[in-house]
């Protein structure tokens, strides 16, 4: 069916080609991109959307049903998705969970050469998916061009804010050539209103034009030393924000009434290769540890489980001189992007963490951003003073707090966001920590972030919480049908 063929009326739209069934607000969104896709009745078309839709709204579910729909009418045969990498595999595992309609997908992944390699032989039924980071795409621009796109979408577009950057130019060339783009963030202003240019720029030039220079001069003035802090003309505020509304659908929590109480969400993290051969090894220790034993308890399956949940968080232990030694940061790179994405939207965000060296190396990597914290854990005395500051000062963004310390008695509800960097084994630490943001004062529908490494007793250890299960209980009995308790 082409789309000249679809009624361009709001009842005549297509339904989600989804899975679930979707919110309202996601609906509304949908039936907005397709009315600038010229597929339902607009009185704006653009061959650009943005959807600003804060974190844990489902972007990425109206994204999917988007480009669904515009396979399904035969405009989009082949998608490119470019993201940040922690969360490249993070597309693959949406599309499993809300694609209701044909398609075969596939994360670049590897070296430059491996990449082309999968690109060139990339084949499959239905809608063709490929998903890159940023920072290949621009070194693949290239070859990415020749596969020749019909949509491209650009997830947490605010990574394109800067407009002379490689990786914001690369996505100008792409979104040039291609039919249809999006872009998906929780707000294209970040810091500075001159930002929405570059991804404007992406999406539909006919908004702000093509020249950088030519929209600073229209909409702004230039201040400070050196003239290089740019400041909007109250005269063009009105013109400013009608534009970039004009193919922009907004979301945020306070406004999206149909979402529930609370959400859940799991983030499957990849180890790196290396990081994966010294857990498997350790797996393999750990049930030799256990087969050689005199009996298999609680306490001993407990501390060798430990061990391996030291390693998903990145750091490996060492009995004899109580170092630790860092071999893995690939969940801290995708606390980051949720970082960088909660800092750029406004929003505080509550990370949760269970080892000394993971919060260390969480801020470490927060005062590398410039990102102020209020921390709590084993030593901190002043906990009414760290809870206060988040609270009530604005520029303090993370809380970070100790699985075991920080479960009690605490009242986050300045956040509506809990990452899980790391689990302890206590339902009770679980369930505490949950209800630090959701309780008496909280405005918003709270969403918990989970960050599971793949192939681990992450996984495990998120089941038994989730199913209020005795974890080692649920080993020894693994233990007895002859199975590895460590094995996912």
């Amino acid at each position: 069916m082409e789309v000249d063929a679809v009624p361009k009326t709001a009842d005549a739209l297509p339904p989600m080609p989804v899975s679930v069934q979707p919110f309202l607000h996601q609906q509304r969104a949908y039936r907005f991109t397709l009315g600038l896709f010229d597929v339902a009745a607009s009185e704006v078309h653009s061959r650009g959307a943005a959807l600003l839709m804060e974190m844990g709204t489902g972007k990425s579910l109206t994204a999917i049903a988007v480009s669904g729909t515009m396979y399904r009418l035969n405009q989009v045969r082949r998608l490119l998705i470019v993201s940040p990498l922690s969360i490249t595999g993070v597309w693959a595992e949406e599309f499993e969970k809300f694609a209701a309609f044909p398609y075969t997908l596939s994360v670049l992944e590897g070296s430059s050469d491996k990449k082309r390699k999968t690109l060139r032989s990339f084949c499959g039924e239905g809608l063709k998916v490929l998903v890159i980071n940023y920072e290949s795409a621009w070194r693949l621009e290239k070859d990415l061009a020749a596969w020749k796109p019909d949509m491209v979408i650009c997830d947490e577009g605010h990574k394109i804010k800067t407009h002379n950057t490689s990786v914001s130019k690369a996505m100008h060339k792409m979104g040039a050539v291609a039919k249809y783009r999006m872009l998906l963030t929780g707000t294209p202003v970040t810091n500075r209103a001159i930002d929405i240019f570059s991804q404007y720029k992406f999406l539909n030039p006919g908004v702000f034009g093509s020249s950088f220079y030519a929209f600073r001069s229209k909409y702004f003035f230039m201040t400070g030393y050196g003239q290089h802090t740019p400041v909007m003309k109250e005269s063009m505020e009105e013109a400013f924000t009608r534009r970039m509304h004009s193919i922009a659908f907004r979301a945020t929590k306070a406004e999206c009434l149909d979402l529930p109480e609370t959400t859940d969400i799991v983030r499957k993290v990849t180890l790196e290769p290396t990081a994966m051969k010294i857990y498997q090894n350790l797996v393999e220790q750990s049930y030799a540890e256990l087969v050689s034993g005199e009996e298999v308890t609680a306490p001993n399956v407990l501390t060798r489980l430990l061990r391996l949940s030291q390693l998903t968080g990145g750091f490996l232990g060492n009995d004899a001189t109580e170092a630790v030694e860092a071999v893995s940061t690939a969940k801290l790179a995708m606390l980051e992007d949720i970082v960088d994405a909660s800092v750029q939207e406004n929003q505080k965000i509550v990370v949760i963490a269970r080892f000394v060296p993971e919060i260390d190396a969480i801020r470490k990597m927060l005062d590398r951003k410039g990102i102020h914290f209020s921390l709590i854990m084993g030593g901190v005395k002043d906990r009414d003073g760290q809870v206060r500051q988040f609270q009530n000062d604005p520029a303090v963004q993370v809380f970070i707090g100790q699985i075991a310390t920080a479960g009690m008695g605490l009242t986050l509800t300045a956040a509506s966001t809990m990452v899980f960097y790391s689990l302890d084994y206590s339902m009770s630490n679980y369930e505490q920590c949950r209800a630090r943001i959701h309780r008496a004062g909280q405005k918003f529908p709270c969403t918990y972030i989970h960050l599971i490494a793949k192939g681990t007793v992450d996984g495990k250890v998120m089941q038994a919480l989730k199913n209020k299960a005795n974890l080692a209980r649920t080993l020894i009995d693994d233990w007895r049908k002859g199975n590895n308790p460590f094995e996912e």
